[in-house]
């Protein structure tokens, strides 16, 4: 029973700031590293961060200096703090994990950045 809940998503102006968190439930959350996902309408669904189980971050070039990734293992929650947002930053936000057999994902909450 694996479960990924996102939350913090929101309407903000550009050049703001949110805060996205994922508390994850039936696995070992500190073995898993997490990524987050986002999917804007008509696009694909891109990478935009990930962590590793000891805490490293990794970005994509586009959210680089603006998004930081951050883990809390005693709580289970991966954290996505997003300053600076930009219109272009504007998807529904996906957690993501993968245990062996399958992959998992939070049900998406929606960033909205207006000019």
């Amino acid at each position: 029973q694996v479960q990924l809940v996102e939350s913090g998503g929101g309407l903000v102006q550009a050049g703001g700031s949110l805060r996205l968190s994922c508390v994850v439930s039936g696995l070992t959350f500190s073995i898993r590293p997490m990524s987050w996902y986002r999917q804007a309408p008509g696009k694909q669904r891109e990478l935009v961060a990930s962590i590793s189980i000891g805490g490293s971050p990794n970005y994509a070039n586009s959210v680089k200096g603006r998004f930081t990734v951050s883990r809390d293992n005693a709580k289970n929650t991966v954290t996505l703090q997003m300053n600076t947002l930009k219109p272009e930053d504007t998807a529904v936000y996906y957690c993501y994990v993968y245990t062996h057999p399958r992959e998992y994902w939070g049900q998406g909450t929606q960033v909205t950045v207006s000019s």
